[in-house]
């Protein structure tokens, strides 16, 4: 997703790097006075006007983990809700924070609250360090290289070890609670990471749509770019085709001064196309169609933007022209009604700004530096078996760009190095959750690892859908997935507390059965093909 301002990033960079996270809280937890709290609540336009209400509280956080020189601390803010937590040990469920403002991941992430009840659980959910208000050295956080040197998901997740046991040491009744780490997309890859580096902190984790495995090396870098054309393809007639065809009749349009002119006014642009614009306005476009095969949910939802139920079938109405018989003016008039559908389903917006494509609670500068030093994602295109312009993966050139913005380089190989890559056989207790609309499905885990790193593959589910709250147009496979999911919580609290009993060194046969009948279960829901695809 781009920045909208803060750096000029070319075209391949920015199809690359899209994916497109001491203690106190007064009134909860009644600790010492260095924290800072306030109530907060939040009403989620997703879920038929539930409100939620937690507590808001900062943690005195080292600013880096890893070293002594730099020992200053800033304020992790997270927020809390206890009002179902059983307080003789009940499970803590803990948000591993994405990258952007922790309300709006908790806002988004109904099945926490769905559940909370019926587990009896505390509800934590965690800011990512440099997002939100989470900067460890405020307002010159983003001033320069040295200040960012202390954003990568290492800290991160070393912050959310720290905050987890200091919770379990200092909250009354915390101390036997087992903690479950729960995170979707960068979240979901974090609460994974998680539980493989901290398996004594938390006791299993849920990832979803986590895509660990989109890393050089580890899956094509096309799969990502032919899921969404199958999004599209599946969603109405030509519907593919027809986008295929319109990075041409964008091209021959704008041949002309008149083209130029004529194009922003179909698009109602907020500042008219310049011939240099012409890239940075197709890369709008592709995040465009990117965004919807996310966010293609079953019923209203304004994830990334107030959008109508299934809505690629809804923009795909309006690109079911016959390829053979469709005129340039006639095909860039439907892509334009069809942007429309993702950036003004409200009717409420007067232009559309190109350099803007999701909310503004992303941080976007933040995930541009963590893309150019770990989190190298390799993405590409053929125009053959997706339908966007070829483009291939280029490191070099992705490197050097991100020397020029920022003075780093990336690590091409450091996620594997530090997380295993494909080999995460030897963990336990993991859920790794995958939709089959979701592009990012290309680079997770969708197939069974082992008896307690299983994969849930919701085949009509998109981005994380499965973290949402419940909703009556929910398709089955998403309820069914929930419900594995709380099972598998289930399993792994009865396990941690057979293992706080003095001298039980392990769980018991009927526990180890109960994991591989579920993970069997998992196993009946798991597609080794999504869409034609192998995985």
């Amino acid at each position: 997703m781009r920045s909208g301002g803060f750096v000029s990033v070319s075209r391949p960079v920015i199809t690359s790097i899209v994916l497109i996270l001491s203690l106190y809280c007064f009134h909860v937890f009644a600790l010492k006075s260095q924290l800072l709290t306030r109530h907060g609540g939040v009403t989620d336009l997703n879920a038929q006007d539930t409100v939620i209400n937690y507590e808001t509280c900062y943690f005195d956080q080292k600013i880096d983990h890893f070293g002594f020189l730099e020992d200053g601390t800033f304020k992790q803010r997270y927020l809390v809700n206890n009002e179902h937590w059983d307080q003789k040990g009940g499970p803590i469920l803990f948000y591993t924070g994405n990258e952007g403002d922790i309300t709006w991941f908790c806002n988004n992430t109904g099945f926490m609250w769905d559940v909370a009840e019926d587990l009896g659980a505390m509800l934590v959910f965690a800011e990512h360090r440099y997002y939100g208000e989470s900067l460890p050295f405020g307002q010159d956080s983003y001033s320069d290289t040295k200040h960012l040197n202390y954003l990568t998901s290492e800290q991160a997740l070393a912050d959310f070890s720290v905050l987890i046991r200091e919770l379990k040491r200092k909250v009354l009744g915390a101390q036997e609670s087992p903690v479950i780490a729960i995170g979707g997309s960068y979240g979901g890859m974090l609460s994974a990471w998680l539980r493989m580096k901290y398996p004594n902190v938390v006791v299993g984790a849920l990832a979803a749509s986590a895509p660990i495995w989109q890393f050089p090396d580890m899956v094509p870098c096309g799969d990502f770019y032919k899921i969404v054309t199958q999004d599209f393809a599946r969603s109405g007639l030509n519907c593919d085709i027809n986008i295929r065809r319109s990075w041409k009749a964008i091209d021959n349009i704008t041949a002309t001064d008149d083209g130029l002119q004529w194009l922003s006014g179909e698009f109602s642009l907020c500042s008219p196309l310049k011939k240099t614009d012409l890239d940075g306005f197709k890369a709008w476009l592709q995040e465009t169609w990117v965004n919807l095969a996310m966010v293609d949910y079953p019923y209203e939802a304004n994830f990334l933007q107030p959008l109508p139920r299934w809505p690629i079938q809804v923009v795909c109405k309006h690109l079911s022209f016959d390829p053979s018989s469709v005129s340039d003016y006639q095909l860039l008039g439907g892509i334009s009604e069809a942007a429309r559908v993702y950036y003004n389903y409200t009717g409420n917006c007067p232009c559309l700004n190109t350099s803007s494509t999701a909310t503004g609670n992303l941080g976007f500068i933040g995930w541009y530096y963590q893309a150019c030093t770990e989190m190298v994602m390799p993405l590409c295109t053929d125009g053959v078996q997706d339908m966007f312009e070829p483009q291939d993966w280029n490191f070099q050139a992705f490197s050097d760009e991100c020397n020029s913005l920022f003075g780093v380089r990336p690590r091409a190989d450091w996620a594997a190095t530090v997380y295993g890559g494909l080999d995460i056989a030897s963990h336990s207790n993991i859920i790794f959750s995958n939709g089959g609309l979701d592009p990012w499905s290309s680079g997770g885990v969708t197939r069974n690892i082992s008896d307690s790193v299983v994969a849930i593959v919701i085949p009509d589910g998109a981005h994380h859908l499965d973290l949402r709250y419940n909703n009556e147009y929910d398709p089955h496979t998403v309820l069914s997935a929930r419900i594995q999911e709380v099972e598998y919580f289930k399993l792994w609290i009865t396990q941690a507390r057979k293992l706080q009993i003095p001298g039980l060194q392990s769980v018991s046969s009927r526990e180890s059965r109960g994991s591989r009948t579920l993970a069997s279960d998992a196993e009946s829901n798991t597609t080794q093909v999504l869409y034609g695809y192998q995985y």
